[in-house]
């Protein structure tokens, strides 16, 4: 598929943003979009920032900023934001990746673009958004997960305080919430003509998709005779969210003889299933469980019985199992072996690094029939300044030069 057939192919954005807000851009660019990334001088420190690095390059930006194309502008000169402002003429969005208001101080912020273009959508994605008492704090992507609590303090055994491994939601989330937010913004103008100012906070998406923890105790401040547990644990409330799992035991992880196993039999149905399966019958008379939802929580004879039981096989033999006898047991994997899963492999088929620097995931929908093409690698500093002036403004070789020796396009050479 070609990518002017792309699903996104027709839709240019202006991405100004450094580090982990360049995230937003990145769904526009896997699905074909035209992606330009304005870029100071000085460039996007992303190319130096954390680990691994890989041939002198961050693993981090040929992620984040792959598939798009790099242009350096200088926007402290009046020919900078000039160029600036013909690109968003011709621009659906510009995304901001910065304290908001920063390119409003360079002339080029949404008041400016939308004189010159009514249609355009402009977002600004910042650590904490754009108000509240927080909104002018430095901060880094761990702070929005431990704002939103998603990331609890941990303890050596010297009683240093750390970070402890996890997933960084807010700067994985916020990314994913903008790119929505833009696109919807973008079908919007493309209708009626008028274009939107957004804004957020990654410490905002941070806190939206862990809504059921939040939700939750929130919804435990009412009255216990209003707000319950379920039915099958006699309604009397569990810990919120994931930490009420702890307790469970049709569903739960167990030792495989080589591994471990998720088991999920939390409906009768399939518990019934699992115990004709494994010739286990009076498991189930003993403890039919409930009809939807019991994790029979807090049985610990059953739990032993249980974890006798899943040490008789392989993990694999547990996943035949689960498809042969219907009733859900799943994969636990690592981080590092998830891609020696076979439906991992199935399912991706990694950027190879000889291309894209690193091996990475694609972006994960599948148009069926259809084949998306995948994106360039990601961009040395102002590896595109000349190509998108000279095809996309239509700038002469000549005027290009003349912009290259004032230094518009970076220190000249």
């Amino acid at each position: 598929m070609s990518t002017e057939q792309a699903p996104l192919a027709g839709i240019r954005i202006l991405d100004c943003s450094i580090l982990g807000s360049g995230g937003v851009a990145s769904p526009f660019a896997d699905l074909g979009a035209d992606v330009i990334k304005v870029e100071s001088p000085s460039g996007d420190y992303i190319r130096q920032m954390t680990w691994p690095i890989i041939e002198e390059v961050s693993l981090m930006h040929y992620h984040l900023n792959r598939g798009k194309k790099s242009l350096v502008l200088d926007l402290r000169t009046d020919e900078g934001r000039e160029i600036f402002l013909e690109l968003a003429k011709k621009a659906d969005a510009v995304i901001e990746g910065m304290r908001p208001g920063s390119l409003a101080k360079r002339g080029v912020g949404f008041d400016d673009l939308k004189a010159v273009n009514p249609k355009i959508v402009f977002c600004n994605i910042s650590g904490y958004g754009a108000s509240g008492p927080y909104q002018n704090m430095p901060a880094h992507g761990i702070a929005f997960d431990t704002w939103a609590g998603v990331v609890s303090p941990a303890y050596d055994e010297d009683g240093f305080c750390y970070i402890p491994e996890h997933v960084s939601v807010g700067i994985n989330a916020g990314p994913v919430v903008g790119a929505l937010g833009i696109l919807a913004g973008i079908i919007r103008a493309r209708d009626t003509g008028q274009g939107c100012n957004m804004e957020f906070g990654q410490s905002d998406a941070a806190a939206y998709f862990d809504w059921y923890r939040s939700e939750s105790h929130m919804a435990y401040r009412r009255p216990e005779d209003v707000v319950t547990g379920n039915k099958a644990d006699g309604y009397k409330r569990r810990a919120v969210g994931t930490a009420g799992m702890k307790v469970g035991v049709r569903y739960q992880m167990y030792e495989s003889s080589d591994g471990h196993i998720l088991f999920m039999a939390s409906e009768q149905a399939f518990w019934k299933n699992f115990c004709e399966g494994v010739g286990r019958m009076e498991l189930f008379e003993k403890w039919p469980g409930s009809k939807y939802a019991d994790h029979a929580a807090g049985n610990t004879e059953l739990r032993k019985e249980l974890r006798e039981i899943f040490k008789t096989k392989t993990s694999q033999e547990w996943l035949t199992f689960s498809v042969d006898k219907n009733t859900p047991i799943a994969p636990v994997n690592t981080p590092e072996n998830i891609v020696d899963d076979p439906q991992f492999k199935d399912r991706f088929t990694l950027l190879p690094h000889e291309k894209h620097g690193a091996e990475m995931i694609p972006f994960p929908i599948q148009f069926e029939g259809e084949e998306i093409d995948a994106p360039c690698k990601a961009p040395t500093l102002g590896q595109d300044s000349e190509k998108v002036l000279a095809e996309t403004l239509g700038y002469s070789a000549e005027k290009i030069s003349e912009l290259k020796e004032k230094g518009i396009l970076g220190k000249p050479e």
